[in-house]
């Protein structure tokens, strides 16, 4: 099949691991695939693309500006007349909304990935009302959770189109060794690390762990925060005034994030609302026992054999889990080593891809919106 990937990626993260893994997945096994990138701000493309490059999926870099949608619109008409796609597949809010409606007009089925939701101020929510509506036009929506599969039918996206696919996890580049991470980061080689990574953002609750470091105050960690973002500077000064300062350290965004998780000895995921995280699978990989907030979806990823799961917004909660964890190591990592198995087993890259080609077979065979059989 030819495929067409529509993405608009910012820094490296869920979305974009997302469309890295099964675009690479699709290449190997024998599709001519594409992926359209649009960048709307400065092309710092290599982090995105070289892994793409590299495995012979071809890309095609748009520049439209930040407001130049009928380029844009006009390049994914060109492309699709010229490629002829079997189905074009668009991640994120403005190629479902910009971009996708162009393949439509030229007859070809249409596919979204719908990765979750951010929330946030006014303009978030005109952004995704907008987004839930368009949902209503494709020929297949994928949602990485049962959750989301809730919201979009409540919101009015016919049942039959939606197909459930969690995320899988594929590899991109190799991890380093615990010594190296730590160094890559500058952390101490002898000291308990606690790693969070993602956007420093509200929904993503880097709040609720610095809250919950005031309740181990006396245990003798390091908290590392890998990942940018709007929060950050008020984060930053929420720390300095905390019981927890001095003892955490702000990464910013760094490159190949997921080569790094062996650095920490506890990963917390204390999100707000989550899809399908990619990085809960990055920490399963590295052996890392996880604490995370049971959210989205979350509990269809890992269960209390495999993780600690606290509520979300609760910090005594968190640190409840986090002192059991320090005290209790082997316990722990009993349960990150069934997380790994849990993780080779049940979100392995090649049924994943598989599902999506039946997906995009369905679409494109024209019978209509039944649901494909997982």
């Amino acid at each position: 099949m030819v495929i067409l990937h529509v993405v608009a990626p910012a820094d490296v993260g869920g979305i974009e691991r997302v469309v890295q893994g099964l675009a690479r997945e699709q290449h190997a096994a024998g599709h001519d695939v594409h992926v359209a990138v649009v960048f709307t701000g400065p092309r710092a493309d290599d982090a995105f693309l070289a892994p793409l490059r590299q495995a012979g999926v071809v890309t095609h870099p748009l520049a439209p500006g930040d407001r130049g949608y009928r380029r844009e619109r006009r390049a994914v008409a060109d492309l699709c007349a010229r490629l002829k796609p079997a189905v074009l597949h668009s991640h994120g809010y403005r190629p479902d909304v910009l971009d996708a409606g162009v393949a439509r007009s030229a007859g070809i089925p249409t596919v979204t990935t719908v990765h979750g939701f951010t929330g946030g101020g006014w303009k978030n929510h005109v952004y995704e009302w907008a987004q839930t509506r368009a949902f209503r036009r494709f020929d297949a929506v994928v949602v990485v959770s049962r959750p989301l599969q809730l919201r979009l039918v409540r919101s009015g996206v016919p049942a039959e189109r939606i197909h459930v696919v969690p995320n899988a996890w594929t590899p991109i580049v190799p991890a380093r060794s615990r010594d190296d991470a730590r160094r890559t980061l500058g952390l101490p080689l002898d000291t308990f690390v606690i790693g969070w990574v993602g956007r420093l953002s509200e929904e993503k609750g880097p709040d609720v762990l610095l809250d919950a470091l005031d309740h181990v105050a006396d245990l003798p960690l390091t908290a590392s925060f890998i990942g940018d973002g709007v929060a950050r500077r008020r984060l930053e000064e929420r720390a300095r005034r905390s019981r927890a300062n001095g003892r955490v350290r702000w990464h910013g965004a760094v490159r190949d994030a997921a080569t790094l998780f062996a650095a920490f000895d506890l990963f917390v995921l204390s999100s707000r609302t989550e899809g399908s995280p990619i990085v809960l699978l990055e920490a399963m990989a590295a052996g890392v026992p996880v604490i995370a907030t049971s959210v989205g979806g979350v509990p269809e990823t890992v269960s209390a054999d495999e993780a600690v799961l606290v509520p979300t917004e609760h910090p005594p909660a968190l640190a409840a889990a986090i002192r059991a964890a320090y005290r209790a190591p082997a316990v722990a990592e009993a349960r990150a080593a069934r997380a790994g198995e849990r993780l080779r087993r049940e979100f392995a890259p090649e049924p994943w891809a598989e599902r999506y080609e039946r997906i995009y077979r369905h679409v494109a065979s024209g019978a209509g919106h039944a649901l494909v059989p997982a």
